[in-house]
């Protein structure tokens, strides 16, 4: 492996000088954190989930009121009080919350699981249950009782970028209106979650939105270098005792049954009756660690990808939906914010975005002691379809293996590692050249002690796979990837400065590379001045970053650029605005195709770009989100719009407009890439959802229709109805010459069921 550049070990060096040995080794005790006693219910007490906190119960608990301003004004009185209460019983631990308000004033739009809630009043709260600072459960609700859960790993908000939002755990809440404002009732059964049954207490935290004026309020950690979503700063649950999980056994059945008709390859339409059965169990092996088996896994409820249309040279990277491979997904990620992305779980069972049937599946996430561990086993069973051209195409039955474990050192930081493997039905012993291995090692170091009171992290990172070309000697460097980056994640300063190389032949075949054969440094300032002058504004915002990458084989300069946030504006409304300038150098060394018609020859491209963009506040019953970025492209010009519409009508009620407008002007020809979407939401109550989306994209001609229906009958247990239809347009124009081919249409009903012992 060919050494780091001395200004790549000099960063490493300044870094680790920058974590003074006493503040960085230190244990989270949160000997001095803040307490929350929980109260154990007697035998004839009992809650009756309504969110009104009428029963005596409540009055036993001792209520934490001692909250605090994050924003507007760091440290601040909050503008109305709030009261938490914690119970429990051999089952369940409950919240009891009353959110002090002027009833009129309360914004609560969203009814669908796991809504984000930009738009409303909220309500959120973390379980660190180990109390390890860096790991726990996140939740969230709204004056409409709406449910929204994620796993939490690693701190900060890396768990929505790893997938962790996507896991629904088993509970519930209810809210209720007051004079004086809102209340809710939260119920967890203990089997939902993984703790330690050794330990008496649990890192708690809890936020508070009012969405009118953007008011954030927290318990513990209302600095804005901390916040929710860091553990390290939680108060501690105690009192807790004697709490069960059952034996820890839970089995979710699944019924599917499906009407699919698609034209094959002779322009004939066959039609099929798809139906299958598929179990799902999961045991809790101890109580921090969860294991489970899927058979005949299906995914038939699954949202359709957002439509997008690529005029760049690289692969496009879709977020994973599927239910099974999100679920704990945080522990797999490796250097999320360097990517070298060792495993990427769309490749099991996925091919240019067709479902594969998945045979079973294996996962076993949680923790062994002190160290977190993931385990995924897939079998993926041969298949057949027909491509555009009508050639049928083959897909053998392959084999995935994945292996994670992560272990804590110091207070808040990591060293792991990642073995995944990938195997085709030709090679059954898993062992033959062509069969993909690969492994990694990587450390998270993280403080925050760095000189005083400020947030550092250092990210390191290296990993490599097995050549599968045995005619084909490659050597260690080409093979591997390897980087560092420190970040400097602070208000008002921030930054980072990263370094990494990704050899020619880093191909993890478990893995997802939008490109290799480069070293690339990276170096980023942010300033965010908070005018205290000027009241309309909460904070500006400023910044640049500068891009080097070389080719590794020749030394070439292949990318030089240059990117400025000239101006950022967050407005106390919620309003928010920006302009960046671009300036960038690339040299082209192999021809790509941008349409059926251009192509983009090899040569040297310098290009300059400007964008404003800017987004409504999301509580305003009408809210926009649009972009405008124009410049030179690959020799010529382009223009290109985005504008996304929302209307908000009522509660539960979501109508929504997304229009991309691309327009390319080159020497080698003009053209026009848009994408048109019309997405219907309509929630009746938390527990039934309907969803309704339209996309077309110009570059493929395809328009898809997707329609869902979901109705959770109670936490754990759905039934859903699916109806999808695919055309293509054969006409000249959409939306004048049109004639509409239908490709495939297919409707799905899929019922599942929770027990639990």
């Amino acid at each position: 492996m060919k050494r780091l550049p001395g200004f790549a070990l000099l960063l490493a060096g300044c870094v680790l000088a920058g974590l003074p040995a006493p503040a960085f080794a230190q244990e989270s005790t949160n000997d001095e954190s803040p307490v929350l006693q929980a109260h154990r219910l007697a035998d004839d007490d009992r809650i009756d989930l309504d969110g009104r906190i009428i029963e005596d119960a409540w009055n036993q608990a001792i209520a934490i009121t001692d909250f605090t301003q994050q924003e507007p004004v760091e440290g601040g009185s909050p503008s109305y009080p709030t009261e938490i209460r914690v119970v429990y019983d051999e089952d369940r631990l409950y919240i009891g919350a009353i959110l002090y308000d002027d009833p009129e004033g309360i914004i609560a739009y969203q009814k669908r699981r796991d809504a984000f809630l930009y738009t409303d009043d909220r309500f959120m709260w973390i379980l660190d249950t180990f109390q390890d600072g860096r790991t726990g459960y996140f939740f969230e609700t709204n004056p409409n009782g709406m449910r929204g859960d994620a796993i939490l790993i690693g701190g900060s908000e890396s768990f929505f970028r790893s997938g962790g939002r996507a896991w629904n755990g088993i509970w519930d809440v209810r809210t209720a209106r007051r004079p004086d404002g809102w209340s809710l009732e939260v119920s967890i059964p203990f089997r939902t979650l993984n703790f330690d049954p050794g330990s008496d207490e649990w890192g708690i935290n809890f936020q508070r939105t009012i969405r009118r004026t953007n008011e954030e309020i927290l318990w513990r950690g209302w600095r804005r270098n901390e916040g929710l979503l860091r553990p390290i700063y939680a108060g501690r649950l105690v009192g807790l005792r004697d709490m069960s999980q059952g034996i820890g056994l839970e089995g979710v059945p699944s019924v599917i049954g499906s009407w699919r008709n698609v034209l094959d390859s002779a322009d004939v339409y066959s039609t099929t009756y798809p139906r299958d059965i598929s179990l799902d169990l999961n045991y809790s092996v101890t109580p921090s660690l969860r294991a489970s088996l899927s058979f005949n896994t299906d995914f038939a409820e699954v949202e359709a990808d957002q439509r997008r249309v690529n005029l760049t040279r690289f692969p496009l990277r879709f977020p994973e939906q599927r239910g099974f491979f999100l679920e704990g997904a945080g522990i797999f990620s490796f250097a999320p914010r360097s990517d070298p992305t060792p495993f990427f779980s769309r490749n099991i069972g996925l091919v240019s975005g067709r479902p594969v049937p998945i045979d079973y599946g294996v996962r076993m996430t949680g923790q062994v002691g002190r160290t977190d561990v993931g385990f995924f086993q897939v079998g993926v069973g041969d298949d057949r379809y027909h491509d555009e051209d009508g050639e049928e195409v083959a897909i053998p039955s392959e084999q995935f293996t994945v292996a994670r474990v992560r272990h804590p050192i110091f207070e808040q930081s990591t060293i792991g590692a990642i073995y995944t493997r990938r195997a085709t039905s030709e090679d059954p012993t898993g062992f033959a050249p062509e069969t993909g291995h690969t492994f990694g090692v990587d450390m998270q170091l993280a403080t925050r002690h760095f000189f005083g009171d400020k947030n550092a992290e250092l990210e390191v990172f290296a990993v490599g796979n097995s050549n599968i070309d045995p005619n084909t000697d490659k050597s260690l460097n080409d093979l591997t990837a390897r980087g560092l980056r420190f970040n400097f994640p602070n208000d008002i300063w921030s930054g980072h400065i990263s370094y990494r190389e990704f050899g020619a032949d880093y191909r993890p075949r478990a893995g997802f590379v939008q490109r290799n054969n480069f070293r690339r440094v990276e170096p980023r300032i942010n300033w965010m001045p908070r005018p205290a002058r000027i009241k309309q504004i909460r904070q500006l915002g400023f910044g640049v970053q500068y891009r080097h990458l070389v080719a590794m084989d020749t030394g070439i300069p292949e990318e030089r650029e240059w990117e400025v946030e000239l101006l950022g504006i967050e407005f106390e409304s919620g309003d928010n605005v920006s302009i960046d300038f671009t300036r960038r150098f690339e040299e082209l060394n192999r021809t790509f195709r941008l349409s059926d018609r251009i192509e983009v020859v090899p040569g040297g491209y310098t290009v300059s770009r400007y964008s404003v963009r800017g987004y409504t506040a999301g509580r305003r019953k009408i809210s926009v989100f649009g972009s405008i970025d124009w410049g030179d492209f690959w020799g010529g010009s382009s223009k290109e719009f985005s504008i996304r519409m929302t209307f908000r009508p009522n509660a539960g009620i979501s109508i929504g407009t997304n229009v991309g407008y691309n327009d390319v002007s080159m020497p080698q020809g003009d053209f026009t890439a848009n994408v048109y979407e019309l997405e219907a939401d309509w929630d009746p109550t938390p527990s039934v959802s309907t969803k309704l989306q339209i996309q077309y994209d110009e570059v493929s001609d395809l328009i898809g229709l997707f329609a869902r229906l979901r109705w959770i009958v109670k936490p754990g247990s759905n039934i859903f109805l699916v109806y999808r239809h695919n055309w293509r347009n054969m006409g000249a124009d959409l939306f004048e010459n049109r004639d509409l081919m239908t490709l495939s249409r297919g409707a799905s009903f899929k019922l599942n069921y929770t027990y639990r012992l």
